[in-house]
């Protein structure tokens, strides 16, 4: 029969295997970020159309959708401590620049504490041994800045105007702009054609220089894509 002393020393064991385990499933490793902006005029430009945000329309500007650990192998860790939610607190003083750079479209109209929220609380929790919330929003603002795809652009003569240009174009023109080769998300408008949607970047994992990637997710667009106005 087990002693008080034997069961009591069991039980203690076992607690700390527990938070042993929890304290590395939370601070699981990752390889590296995608750092994805959307093109608001092909959000909106489907059949599900949009809402604006309770601040008012965005600026005709890439906006960020999200910062996401990735791993090498195409794989990638999500919704990793819930007991670190969102705090609307801890952002405050970024408040006004996420409004700007990181807008909600999605319906009903909202005010982004749901769409921020969902992000940190999916993405953001698997890079806390890199990125506690306020550095994880910073760090995403900061990338925005520093990659200006609009400018890229426009710099290759591509206008955000509802013109229809090759995605090896869009590709390279992003590639001279930044540095490194660009992941193309596309959707598609209500007559059924090829717009480009979202902009991947790979981000090193202390999410503080753009890098090559080291995969891409499967391809969805056309050799001739849109790029509609906003």
């Amino acid at each position: 029969m087990m002693s008080k002393a034997s069961f009591f020393f069991l039980n203690i064991s076992f607690v700390l295997l527990l938070q042993y385990l929890s304290v590395l499933c939370v601070s699981q490793n990752f390889d590296f970020f995608y750092f994805v902006q959307e093109w608001p005029g092909s959000y909106c430009d489907t059949q599900k159309s949009c809402c604006y945000p309770t601040t008012g329309k965005p600026e005709s500007d890439f906006g960020i959708h999200g910062l996401w650990p990735n791993y090498n192998d195409g794989s990638y860790p999500s919704n990793c401590d819930s007991s670190n939610p969102f705090k609307q607190t801890e952002i405050a003083d970024l408040t006004s620049s996420l409004h700007k750079d990181w807008p909600t479209l999605a319906c009903p109209s909202g005010n982004g504490i749901k769409f921020w929220s969902h992000e940190w609380e999916k993405h953001g929790t698997c890079s806390e041994s890199v990125l506690q919330q306020h550095d994880y929003f910073e760090a995403s603002l900061t990338l925005k800045k520093r990659s200006n795809l609009l400018q890229a652009l426009n710099s290759a003569g591509i206008e955000a105007n509802g013109g229809s240009y090759s995605l090896s174009s869009v590709r390279e023109a992003i590639k001279e702009g930044i540095g490194y080769a660009p992941f193309i998300e596309c959707n598609e408008d209500s007559s059924g054609n090829s717009q480009l949607y979202q902009v991947y970047l790979c981000v090193d994992a202390s999410a503080s220089n753009f890098i090559e990637c080291p995969v891409f997710p499967r391809g969805n667009c056309s050799t001739q894509i849109q790029i509609p106005s906003f």
